[in-house]
Order: structure tokens, then sequence, then C-alpha cells
């Protein structure tokens, strides 16, 4: 009789389990997502994902925005140590500024923690020979 209790609690757990779930994804039929349904659908169909269930769009939605959410406090934490490491005569100024300025190398290092590389663009004003006539480069 004991091998009949773990079954029956972990097949209660179970349905526990699925009724949760069917009541979120209920939830999400009048949930309104900060990204639009439109934009999720577009993204979705764009890696060959079709489904006509707007629950799962706004699933997919949610899952997004929480990711977002998630890197953006990274990305905060990494500034707010950045700007800790300045030098004191420049701190002192910054404290008057009061503003946070998140850079590209912030969003980097937040989106590497999870598996994101990116890399800066090149632009031309980064090519020593920007400015210079054409014929007196040494290309």
């Amino acid at each position: 009789m004991n091998q009949n209790q773990p079954q029956s609690s972990s097949s209660e757990g179970r349905a526990d389990d699925d009724s949760a779930l069917s009541d979120f994804l209920a939830s999400l039929v009048d949930y309104t997502p900060t990204i639009p349904d439109e934009l999720v659908e577009h993204y979705l169909a764009k890696s060959g994902f079709q489904c006509p269930d707007v629950r799962l769009t706004r699933l997919v939605a949610v899952a997004t925005q929480k990711f977002v959410a998630e890197v953006a406090g990274d990305a905060l934490q990494h500034c707010k140590a950045r700007q800790a490491t300045v030098p004191k005569d420049k701190r002192d100024r910054q404290q008057k500024d009061r503003r946070l300025v998140l850079t590209m190398e912030d969003l980097s290092k937040a989106l590497r923690e999870y598996g994101v590389n990116i890399r800066h663009q090149e632009y031309f004003a980064d090519s020593p020979s920007t400015g210079m006539d054409p014929a007196t480069r040494d290309e």
C-alpha cells in the first residue's frame, strides 16, 4: 500500500500543476503585455513558428519582457559598479549630476552573462585614415 501513496500524491501534484498552468494561460487572454502581440507574432513567424493561440503569443511576450528587464537590471548594476571605480575628484562632480549613463560596455557585460555576445560596429571615425585626403592614404 505504501507504493500507492506516492503515485497518488504525484498524480495529485500533477493535477495541481495542470490546473495552475490552465489558470495562468487563461489569465493571459485578458492580459495586455508591454510587447505588442503583432511584434511577437512577427518575430515568431520570422523564425518559422505560427500559432493562432493568442495565449502562447502572450506567454512569449511575458518571457521576453522578463528577459529584457533582467538584462536591463544587470546592465544597471554594471553601470553603477563602473561609476563607483571613477576617481574621487571626478566622482564628486558626478554626484552633483546624479545621472547614470548606460553604455554599450555595460549592456555587453550584462548580455554576456546570458550567453549573448555582441561586438561594437566599427565606425568610419574609428579608422586612423579618417579625414585624410584619399591621395595621401597608405592603404
